[in-house]
């Protein structure tokens, strides 16, 4: 039996807990400003990924037949370089888009590690990324087996390839591409709503941003302003 006076004493504690919750949780959160900082400066050395590549690339289809295209991709950072935004297409022989994914890069000050967000042929998911010398390597569970993508990305050359690796047994290639740096983009970046104060009555958002995006984009890639890669093949 709880006497009236040890009774007191609980609900003080109590009362003084649920107030001092708030001053802990403002003394323990992170400051956005450190956060903000160290995304960018982990980033920063992912900048040699920028730009727009094209090049050819094969990969074995489920029935074992060997399928070629022309790969393309474009990338660039984000919400002040703390994010790398990545779309990428492949074009079939006919000029028909055969494969088209969107990703994201990040790092979280947390966890220490850099993260690929994938959305690719109807699926999506969060693959560790991890840097090797000129690029970078991330994996997908397969079963038993791993989906591993290994990335070099040097002299305005990038090399990918892709493995199924079982153990006990050999790796299997089953996807190859290389492409060449063909120009910048401003990409994702341009064509951001601007303070309405500053846009003339005549001149639109929308007219704004589809302006910017066709001249950055045109000259580069006239078949398509796009970019390709096998982000999210899953």
């Amino acid at each position: 039996m709880i006497r009236h006076g040890g009774l007191r004493v609980m609900l003080s504690l109590a009362i003084s807990s649920i107030a001092l919750t708030p001053v802990l949780a403002r003394a323990q959160a992170p400051d956005p400003k450190v956060m903000l900082a160290a995304e960018r400066a982990a980033m920063a050395p992912l900048a040699y990924m920028d730009g727009v590549w094209r090049g050819p690339a094969w990969t074995i289809l489920p029935s074992g037949v060997k399928h070629e295209v022309t790969q393309t991709e474009r990338i660039g950072p984000f919400l002040d370089g703390t994010v790398k935004v990545l779309e990428g297409r492949g074009y079939n022989a006919d000029g028909t888009v055969g494969f088209n994914a969107f990703g994201t890069i990040s790092w979280s000050p947390m966890s220490k590690e850099f993260t690929l967000h994938s959305y690719a042929q109807g699926f999506a998911g969060d693959f560790r990324l991890m840097p090797i010398a000129d690029g970078y390597v991330w994996e997908i569970p397969a079963g038993p087996a791993m989906i591993r993508y290994t990335t070099v990305i040097k002299g305005g050359t990038w090399h990918e390839v892709g493995d199924r690796i079982v153990p006990g047994q050999a790796p299997a290639r089953f996807f190859e591409m290389t492409l060449t740096r063909v120009g910048d983009t401003d990409w994702p970046a341009a064509g951001a709503v601007p303070n309405s104060s500053t846009l003339r009555p005549e001149h639109s958002v929308a007219t704004h941003a589809r302006g910017t995006f066709d001249v950055k984009t045109a000259p580069v890639a006239p078949d398509a302003a796009a970019g390709g890669s096998p982000l999210g093949r899953m």
